[in-house]
């Protein structure tokens, strides 16, 4: 006699798989996200949706790496050349603009593929934090804009140290914007914001996503972002600097203070030589990666695809990628077949990373 009892599902389950779709393929600058990032959405009939606060700006192609038409591959992109460099960005731009994106995507009846390296932005979308609450005081601020130049990024950043060490810890010293943030928030609030972060941090996810990790060897990677630098040298990243300075860029502005525009305008400025310039540009993007790979290895439910482990072989790794999706429930099975077929097998989320 058949068991009319029915079986047993997971309900988690069918909550997830009632979310919209949203794949996430993030990493350390420099590891190869874009090519990647361009397979995947050719095999999963994906639109990409950069998540990169530099090439976000039109007239800043060389030093962001941004990707050209011809490597686009005909894959439309969202989140690029959308501002100009004197235009402010933050994290609530970009998860309004993210989202205006996103509802289009899904019109098409298309899957986000979400790429690239701020993990704080990226957290922002993918759990739908909440950073309007609490608006700007513009006098508070200015007065701590006023002592930053008056008394330097260290000074501020003590500040925040004596309110909240949690904090301190996690931004930069020389994060000047963050860390007159954070300070703004517990003037306004009386709360630290590693609190609201933390809680913020424990949201379940607002979409049925899947978040991969490209990562690699560090002297693979090391030698990658070496390279890159060299290349933007070679094709013209003082000449893009300079075009910008003359046109009033400074900085003080938010596009100003990515890696490599900063450090070529303390050159032209005189403040740097060429070589140390060109050196500090590699030391700081080396260390930045880093950075990257420590905020990823906090976030749940990530999945770690190591290229040495694949033999850093694109093939392998997109089979591994797109049985995990089809696994999921994201994608159909024929994304599992084709993975099935490259003999990779879908394993278990294994933390790792460059230590």
């Amino acid at each position: 006699m058949e068991n009319s009892r029915s079986k047993t599902t997971d309900p988690g389950k069918d909550i997830r798989s009632s979310l919209p779709p949203l794949v996430i393929l993030a990493g350390p600058t420099a590891v190869g996200k874009t090519k990647l990032s361009i397979a995947l959405a050719e095999a999963i009939k994906g639109e990409i949706v950069s998540a990169d606060s530099c090439q976000v700006y039109r007239h800043m192609d060389i030093g962001s790496a941004k990707i050209t038409r011809q490597e686009m591959q005909g894959i439309p992109h969202h989140m690029i050349d959308i501002l100009d460099p004197w235009e402010p960005f933050n994290v609530v731009v970009f998860q309004q603009k993210c989202k205006e994106c996103l509802t289009g995507i899904y019109e098409r009846n298309r899957i986000p593929i979400v790429a690239g390296g701020t993990g704080f932005y990226i957290q922002a979308l993918l759990r739908d934090i909440d950073f309007t609450e609490n608006q700007e005081e513009t006098a508070y601020r200015q007065e701590l804009e006023c002592l930053a130049r008056e008394k330097g990024a260290g000074y501020l950043h003590d500040l925040l140290r004596q309110v909240d060490p949690a904090a301190a810890e996690a931004i930069h010293a020389n994060n000047i914007r963050r860390t007159i943030r954070a300070l703004e928030y517990f003037h306004l609030t009386g709360e630290q914001i590693s609190r609201h972060n933390e809680q913020e941090w424990e949201k379940e996810s607002a979409y049925h996503s899947c978040y991969f990790v490209l990562t690699d060897l560090r002297e693979r990677l090391y030698d990658r972002i070496d390279s890159r630098v060299d290349q933007m040298l070679a094709q013209g990243l003082v000449e893009e600097v300079e075009k910008l300075r003359e046109w009033g860029c400074h900085r003080g502005m938010v596009s100003m203070q990515a890696l490599g525009y900063k450090e070529i305008l303390a050159y032209l400025d005189g403040e740097l030589s060429y070589e140390a310039a060109v050196e500090t540009i590699k030391r700081d993007t080396r260390h930045f990666a880093k950075r990257q790979l420590t905020w990823f290895r906090r976030e749940r439910d990530v999945i770690w695809v190591d290229r040495n482990t694949f033999q850093d072989d694109e093939d392998r790794i997109l089979s591994y990628m797109l049985g995990v999706l089809a696994a999921k429930g994201i994608t159909d099975t024929r994304c599992k077949d084709f993975a099935q077929k490259k003999s990779i097998k879908i394993s278990q989320n294994i933390r790792g990373g460059i230590t």
